[in-house]
């Protein structure tokens, strides 16, 4: 009887253990199958036939799903995705990725966590949760039983808003490209373009019109809301609103999900998602020549005309000067030579600081004595001289010639491409004038080499008006004469 019931017992322990052998592996073989949730002992690893985007979680409509988005072939990204965005809505650190390889494994024990040794990349949630669900509105959560949200993707904002997604004073929007964020003022939305490594530089500003109410000192920082009305609102204390930027679908009664972008040319962009489709719903940028880099460096965008070069010598997309030069003119080695142009003036000069001069001599002046000066602009009209302390991008290009443009321009910068061009096309006759000669030689070869075997085949004549005749012709030659 005993050895019957350690017998049992025994069986029991192997089917146990086989259970819970073969259920990770049906947790794992399955992880690649989208599911409505994730809970403790999940885990997975990419799949390598997939080429683009691995779903891993979706939300309860099938309109949004999460998992592994394969980057530049072999890297991978955690990301909150929608089939007909070209870009995720949401990843976990833009700036780092692991790689698609057996290698990368996620989990969840509680915390979502990513972890690759072979690039040295750990991610974590740092949570103690029971379960991960993705909402309708494309929020990642990690959530407890009691429905208690822990962490959640709407906290840590990519380049995305959503609607009834809260943006606070603490939070950013950063464009993919990383050149540009949005963030919140006392009592404004700002747009910042990245011009040098620890720099920025304000482009665009939209404050409260305060007109249903105002912000109050003391009652805290604003927040700002995508209202599924169609409007971005700006927010202090309470559900009225200080500002309302509207929409192209301002109360009008559409079904669909909002989303507002900041986009790789710096220009905040408004979506409408109908079921089928997004569509354009709204821009806070409309004017090409408006936007903070157009046309890129040193180089001018005038409306109506397009792109052309400050230097006005050189063709557009050619005017980009070396993104490795120095960030300053300062060293003994920082030699400049100086473009000048009239018709020019500094982009979004509202938001910029300057200084009143009274030449366009003195407003040089203050340039040229500057080592971290680029460029500066004047007005001759109102004396106002505006310093460029950051690499020359994008200026206006207007019609008044009383506006003046002086820029420093790094010695050899944008000779650069002429140098290349002169040293191809010289390299490109040598070629020629090679091959040509080869050509002659080879024709030659082939007559001389004719002519010997002509000469061999004919026992010493040769053709032509002059022939060898030997001894015995020249002798018959000499009798006839007599």
């Amino acid at each position: 009887m005993e050895g019957l019931c350690l017998n049992s017992f025994t069986r029991f322990l192997l089917l146990l253990f086989v259970f819970l052998v073969f259920s990770h592996k049906w947790q794992r073989a399955n992880a690649s199958e989208p599911v409505l949730e994730l809970v403790k002992g999940f885990e997975a690893i990419p799949d390598s036939s997939i080429d683009s985007f691995q779903p891993l979680l979706t939300d309860p409509n099938g309109n949004f799903s999460f998992g592994f988005l394969r980057v530049n072939g072999s890297r991978l990204s955690l990301a909150v995705t929608h089939p007909n965005l070209t870009d995720p809505l949401w990843v976990f650190d833009p700036t780092r990725s692991a790689s698609w390889s057996h290698k990368t494994t996620l989990f969840f024990n509680g915390s979502l966590v990513i972890t690759d040794p072979s690039s040295r990349l750990e991610w974590s949630t740092h949570t103690n949760g029971d379960r991960l669900i993705l909402r309708n509105d494309s929020n990642l959560q990690v959530v407890k039983t009691s429905s208690f949200v822990e962490w959640e993707t709407f906290d840590f904002p990519g380049n995305t808003l959503v609607e009834n997604q809260n943006f606070t004073s603490a939070m950013a929007l950063v464009s993919p490209n990383g050149l540009y964020s949005m963030r919140l003022g006392s009592d404004f939305i700002g747009l910042y373009a990245k011009v040098s490594e620890d720099s920025q530089q304000f482009y665009w500003k939209h404050s409260a019109l305060q007109a249903k109410a105002k912000v109050k000192d003391g009652a805290g920082p604003i927040l700002a809301r995508i209202n599924p009305n169609g409007y971005l609102g700006m927010y202090q204390t309470g559900s009225i609103p200080i500002d309302v930027e509207a929409f192209n679908s301002f109360q009008r009664p559409v079904n669909g999900l909002l989303i507002l972008r900041l986009e790789s040319d710096g220009n905040l962009r408004g979506y409408l998602w109908d079921g089928s489709h997004w569509a354009l719903n709204y821009e806070a940028i409309r004017e090409t020549c408006d936007l903070p880099n157009p046309c890129g460096p040193y180089s001018l965008c005038t409306p109506g005309s397009g792109c052309s070069c400050i230097d006005n010598g050189t063709v557009i997309g050619e005017c980009n000067h070396e993104n490795s030069s120095p960030a300053d003119f300062c060293g003994k080695t920082a030699e400049f030579k100086v473009v000048r142009r009239d018709g020019v003036e500094v982009p979004f000069k509202e938001l910029m600081d300057h200084k009143t001069t009274s030449s366009v001599g003195e407003c040089e002046e203050m340039c040229v004595d500057n080592c971290k000066c680029f460029g500066a602009v004047y007005n001759n009209g109102s004396g106002f001289c505006y310093l460029v302390n950051y690499p020359i991008r994008t200026m206006l290009g207007v019609a008044d010639p009383s506006k003046l443009g002086y820029f420093k321009v790094r010695e050899g910068v944008g000779k650069k491409k002429s140098r290349v061009g002169l040293t191809v096309g010289m390299s490109l006759l040598a070629v020629i004038a090679l091959v040509l000669m080869v050509a002659m030689v080879y024709v030659g070869f082939r007559n001389w080499s004719r002519e010997k075997r002509v000469l061999e085949e004919d026992n010493g004549l040769s053709p032509g008006p002059y022939k060898n005749l030997g001894s015995d012709s020249f002798n018959s030659v000499e009798m006839s004469r007599r």
